[in-house]
């Protein structure tokens, strides 16, 4: 089934409402794969689908017209989410010429066998004409791989913005007004954080040269298109690029025999008694990476507790920390606890990887042996009152935008 952005341009993409892992993280409510064609006096496909739904692309386009008339395909992104139908697309159309950027070029031709298709490089300031519509190339490299690119139809104002903008969620209305806005915006805060955060200041600056653009629709990859609140996901990915976060203080945790547990639950007390910050409870074991990661994402300040084990800190915290290492979330207070027993460890390990995450670490580790005391447990409520008025400090000076949804 195909959609109408505008006259003669038409979603023709896959809906996958069984995916529940992508790029190794959880996809809860499934994921779109988002092709679009346009009809002009010469037809362009904007993108393909994962490479298993090839024939439901061709399909679509051909309930839309023949195949023989197509001139151009449009890779934005050779990732192989987007590009891994083009063999059997390019097969299917032997007549069009696929437009990529320089980067593409190298990483289609790493993936698949393209010495049999018409190919041309284009770039920012290049444009082809389709007739009464136009396609204008902007590179907006690392956002979030080398190659990517965003592809705009100045005449319908129509950016098709790639992994910009995008969710993951499975719908069948491919409209943002036809579905919860609570809900994709929340979708696309889980992309953010799990995706585009190591590239945000990339990002920043593609929101820059987009400025320019009179956009009235924004048509991305994944999800749905937006074209009634787009507003709101350009103020949300303000706060994120820009590294605007809540005041909000996130306790995440992994603790073997509870003693852990309950220094984290002293430590969100603690931090409950500062008016006006959220405050919020993760527990590594019952939790993944794709929820943890989501809510670092808008916290201005941290808490991270372990157990020791092995003279070291949990292996589930261990790998928490290595993922959030990995996206580098930047500007975020901190500070380590947890409890040992016969052998320290843990929390001086999990400092050590929290000042690797180049965090502010406001205190030295919070420590108890075996159960946690009556004074250990008020040291964790001071600690936590303490991070609270650092992340309403951090989160005032950074400027956050509150969303329409908040």
């Amino acid at each position: 089934m195909t959609a109408e952005l505008a006259k003669g341009i038409h979603w023709v993409g896959y809906v996958d409402w069984g995916v529940r892992d992508f790029h190794g993280y959880v996809t809860h409510r499934g994921a779109t794969y988002n092709s679009y064609l346009i009809q002009d006096e010469k037809t362009a496909l904007i993108d393909t689908v994962k490479g298993p739904y090839a024939a439901n692309l061709l399909k679509h386009i051909t309930d839309l017209t023949d195949l023989a008339k197509i001139d151009y395909v449009v890779c934005n992104h050779g990732e192989p989410d987007h590009s891994s139908a083009l063999p059997a697309v390019m097969a299917a159309l032997p007549q069009a010429t696929l437009l990529c950027s320089k980067k593409a070029l190298d990483s289609l031709g790493a993936y698949y066998d393209t010495s049999s298709w018409k190919m041309q490089v284009v770039g920012t300031g290049d444009s082809v004409s389709l007739g009464k519509r136009t396609l204008a190339f902007l590179e907006t490299p690392m956002v979030h791989w080398p190659d990517s690119m965003m592809t705009y139809v100045p005449e319908e104002k129509i950016l098709f913005s790639m992994d910009g903008f995008g969710q993951h969620v499975a719908s069948n209305g491919r409209f943002d007004d036809e579905n919860s806005l609570a809900t994709i915006l929340e979708e696309a805060r889980i992309y953010y954080a799990n995706i585009v955060t190591p590239y945000s200041g990339k990002v920043a600056e593609t929101l820059q040269a987009a400025a320019g653009l009179d956009i009235g629709m924004i048509a991305p990859s994944h999800g749905v298109i937006w074209r009634s609140h787009i507003a709101d996901i350009l103020k949300a990915y303000r706060n994120w690029s820009q590294v605007k976060p809540k005041k909000k203080v996130l306790v995440v945790f992994d603790s073997m025999w509870g003693s852990t547990a309950k220094m984290a639950e002293a430590i969100v007390e603690g931090a409950s008694t500062v008016p006006g910050v959220e405050v919020k409870l993760i527990a590594i074991r019952t939790s993944d990476f794709t929820e943890i990661a989501t809510e670092m994402l808008e916290s201005a300040a941290i808490a991270f507790g372990s157990s020791t084990l092995n003279r070291d800190m949990l292996p589930m915290a261990a790998a928490v920390l290595t993922y959030a290492r990995g996206l580098r979330f930047p500007d975020r207070a901190t500070f380590a606890f947890g409890s040992y027993g016969w052998g320290v460890g843990g929390p001086e390990a999990l400092d050590k990887g929290l000042k690797e995450c180049k965090w502010e670490v406001i205190r030295e580790p919070l420590k108890s042996k075996f159960k946690p005391t009556d004074k250990v447990l008020d040291e964790c409520r001071e600690a936590g009152h303490q991070l609270a008025n650092r992340a309403a400090a951090i989160s005032a000076g950074a400027g956050y935008e509150p969303l329409m949804i908040d």
